[in-house]
C-alpha cells in the first residue's frame, strides 16, 4: 500500500514539483486529513535521488504550505468554529463550561500545542482549527505556528534528503514510537483533567471574567 501511495506522489512531483508539496502540506494544515508529511518526505527523497528538485525549495514549499494552511484553519475556527461547537458541542459532551476551559488552557498553553502539534499527526491536522475556536490571539498563534512549521519542514526535509531510501525503513518504527508517546501524553492529560477539571474551571471563569 505504501509503495502505491509513494508511487502516486512521485508522479505528482514529476508533474507539479514544488506546487504539489505546498498544496499537500497546506491542505493537511487546514484541518483536512491528507498525506502532507508523506509528500514532504517523498519529495525530499525524490530530490536526493533524482536531483530534479532543489531540497531547499522543497523545504521552503513545505514550510509555506504549513504556515498558510494553518492560518486558514485558524481563521475557520475563529470565525465559525466556536459558535458551531457552542450549538452542537453538547452532543459530544462539550458544554459551555468546557469550551470556556478550552479558551483558558489555550491562553496559557496554546503556544506549546501549536508548536509541538506540528510533529504529531492528529494535532498537526486540528491544532490550528482548535486555536481559532479557543480564541488564541492570532499574533501568538502565528509565532508558534511559523517557528514549528519551519523547523518541522527543515527536520523532515533535510533528514529525508540525507538518508534517502533508508528513511522508508526507519519511518515505521519511528511513527509507532511517536504514536505510543502521543497515547501516553493524551491519557495523562485526560486523567489530569478529570482530577482537576473543577479547580481549573473555576480558575478559568475568574480569569475570563477579569
Amino acid at each position: 500500500m505504501l509503495h502505491f501511495v509513494t508511487h502516486d506522489l512521485t508522479n505528482l512531483l514529476a508533474t507539479y514539483g514544488y506546487v504539489a508539496v505546498l498544496v499537500f502540506v497546506g491542505v493537511e494544515s487546514i484541518g483536512i486529513p491528507f498525506p502532507g508529511e508523506t509528500m514532504l518526505i517523498t519529495a525530499a527523497i525524490y530530490a536526493g535521488t533524482t536531483h530534479r528538485l532543489d531540497i531547499t525549495l522543497v523545504v521552503a514549499a513545505a514550510a509555506a504550505g504549513a504556515i498558510v494552511g494553518d492560518n486558514i484553519g485558524y481563521a475557520i475556527g475563529r470565525v465559525g468554529g466556536y459558535h458551531l461547537l457552542r450549538r452542537y458541542g453538547r452532543y459530544i459532551r462539550l458544554t459551555h463550561a468546557r469550551l470556556r476551559l478550552g479558551q483558558y488552557l489555550f491562553r496559557r498553553h496554546g503556544g506549546k500545542v501549536v508548536f509541538f502539534g506540528r510533529w504529531v499527526s492528529i494535532l498537526r491536522t486540528f491544532a490550528a482549527f482548535l486555536s481559532g475556536v479557543n480564541l488564541m490571539p492570532w499574533w501568538r498563534f502565528l509565532i508558534f505556528n511559523a517557528s514549528g512549521g519551519i523547523l518541522w519542514a527543515c527536520f523532515y526535509g533535510f533528514s529525508a534528503y540525507a538518508l534517502g531510501a533508508q528513511i522508508q525503513r526507519l519511518s515505521t518504527p519511528f511513527n509507532v514510537l511517536l504514536l505510543a508517546v502521543a497515547i501516553l501524553v493524551v491519557a495523562g492529560f485526560v486523567l489530569f483533567m478529570r482530577a482537576n477539571e473543577g479547580r481549573l474551571q473555576a480558575e478559568a471563569d475568574r480569569t475570563i471574567a477579569a
